[in-house]
């Protein structure tokens, strides 16, 4: 008899073989569900495994611990919204022409889609349209998609040494920016700082440094970009790690915030609403704030509903009637 036939064990290289072809066979398994799962994730194509929530995102603009989401510098690409256009961000990351004409008075228009033209070619936008009304002026384009006023208040701050505005323009867009201000999370799940209110009444800057949202992760990390089901564990990490919050909304606050910052610089602060909003614009009488809205301008009837070039035109008039009422710049007198 064998060493089997009186102890019922296997030789060991019987045993060694029955269990590397156990683990062989988990392992298949395991490869063989894996496999099916992230074919089946692949096919149904869940909105949140994919990687990005607006087409050509990715390549325009970066992670930025203070502000969420920062534009690239010298990017270029196209976009694609309710339609394509072209897209080149100058040194500075803003969709405009590099800085030029130092001495001239600035005009710095700051605020989100609305401003940085979505669905409309740069040369259709007001801001290129005012360069040609108001030659005496050098005129700014600092729109960045998807920012709430708190996030355009630190890139104001950011980008003020480099520009040296003489008048600050916050184009408020009246149908989301409440929104934007009162969550530290917005567009399909990128995160953002937002102003938030201490226990003792002081105001503070919260959400900083931005966590990374799944995105991020989807483009930057080789292989959660390449395996379906490494982009599900990432999504279901990053909310697990990362709840969504809401804050009482803080617009008339960071409107303020900026109103003190630009004038104790010296500068000039109007408000351009995309259509009227009795709430802030009581707000702004009180605080001696000019502004216009830019009601019946035409829009695109979808994605947001964004200024068409003739509604870049009508937005362009208002916005000239605003400056000189304000004694800021002086139209071109051959206009």
């Amino acid at each position: 008899m064998t060493a089997s036939d009186t102890t019922g064990r296997l030789p060991g290289k019987d045993r060694a073989w029955r269990l590397g072809r156990e683990v062989l066979l988990h392992l298949a398994i395991m490869a063989a569900v894996l496999g099916a799962a992230e074919l089946i994730l692949r096919t149904i194509d869940l909105r949140e495994l994919r990687d990005s929530y607006e087409p050509g995102r990715a390549l325009l603009f970066r992670h930025d611990a203070e502000l969420g989401w920062a534009p690239i510098p010298n990017a270029s690409t196209t976009f694609t919204g309710t339609r394509t256009v072209a897209v080149r961000n100058n040194s500075l990351g803003l969709r405009d022409v590099e800085p030029a004409g130092a001495g001239k008075p600035t005009v710095l228009f700051v605020g989100d889609s609305f401003v940085w033209g979505y669905d409309v070619e740069a040369n259709d936008r007001f801001t290129e349209l005012l360069r040609a009304e108001l030659p005496a002026a050098r005129i700014v384009n600092a729109g960045v998609p998807g920012y709430g006023t708190d996030q355009e208040y630190l890139l104001l701050a950011r980008l003020w040494r480099a520009v040296n505005p003489d008048v600050v323009v916050l184009m408020f867009c009246t149908g989301n920016d409440r929104s934007d201000n009162s969550a530290n999370m917005r567009n399909g799940g990128y995160y953002k700082p937002y102003l938030a209110r201490a226990a003792d009444g002081a105001w503070h800057f919260a959400g900083q440094p931005v966590p990374w949202s799944r995105h991020v992760y989807f483009r930057d990390n080789a292989l959660v970009r390449h395996l379906w089901l490494a982009r599900a564990a990432v999504t279901g990490f990053v909310q697990l790690a990362h709840r969504e919050i809401e804050v009482p909304d803080p617009t008339e606050r960071l409107v303020d915030m900026m109103r003190e910052m630009v004038e104790a610089r010296g500068a000039k602060f109007l408000v351009g609403l995309q259509y009227h909003e009795p709430r802030l614009e009581e707000f702004l009488r009180t605080r001696g704030i000019a502004s216009t809205a830019f009601d019946g301008a035409p829009t695109y009837p979808s994605d947001g509903f964004h200024w068409t070039p003739e509604g870049h035109a009508v937005v362009m008039q208002r916005l000239k009637r605003l400056l000189a009422a304000a004694g800021t710049i002086e139209p071109n007198p051959a206009k």
